[in-house]
């Protein structure tokens, strides 16, 4: 497990260091039934990064960095309304995976940050329950960065703070490390068919 700490959430060198593998954030799509379009799409996006090298995303429009700025905010409420204190890390790396925490917390926790539109999180105040949609998300970053339980805070200006706690989940873990070890001998098998087409039409 590799843990990098020497740059910035959605900077270039942060682009760079998750280009080419599957992250937490998209385990979701990896985990997609169905006609798998969405799966389809984020496979080839990786091949496209391990190809060329670069990063196809980029995060610097109004909407990311609004959110972001928002999520500061969310964080020091967490953080002031639970005591934690939290350590930021940029992303972590552990075999052909990764993730980007939003805080480590202690050994064995860490806190997820989320913002929701007011009428979204009514919802999720309101039910009190762990947002199902995040599931892959934090129980994948709870296989990474090795540890035991995980926050989510989802938070909205004049809004209450949303907390809820979730602990490791090893079955689903374990279907998890499966399904994503299976994306990546498929987007292994993808990247080997490119090149030798590109190889055969330069000959």
């Amino acid at each position: 497990m590799e843990i990098i700490t020497d740059i910035e959430q959605n900077s270039e060198a942060w682009l760079r260091a998750r280009a080419g593998i599957p992250t937490a954030s998209q385990f979701s799509t990896v985990l997609a039934k169905g006609e798998g379009k969405t799966r389809r799409t984020y496979m080839l996006k990786l091949a496209g990064e391990i190809i060329t090298g670069e990063p196809m995303e980029s995060f610097s429009n109004d909407h990311t960095e609004r959110g972001h700025a928002m999520e500061a905010e969310a964080r020091d409420l967490y953080s002031f309304q639970t005591g934690a204190q939290l350590h930021r890390v940029a992303f972590i790396k552990n075999g052909r995976a990764g993730c980007s925490p939003d805080s480590l917390i202690g050994d064995d926790g860490g806190a997820e940050i989320k913002t929701k539109l007011p009428h979204l999180l009514a919802e999720v105040i309101l039910k009190d329950e762990f947002p199902p949609e995040h599931k892959a998300q934090v129980q994948g970053t709870l296989w990474l960065a090795k540890r035991q339980w995980w926050d989510i805070a989802i938070y909205w200006p004049k809004m209450p703070l949303f907390v809820k706690r979730v602990h490791r989940d090893e079955i689903y873990i374990q279907k998890l490390a499966t399904e994503i070890d299976r994306f990546n001998a498929e987007l292994d098998d993808v990247v080997a068919q490119i090149r030798r087409r590109g190889e055969a039409m330069a000959a």
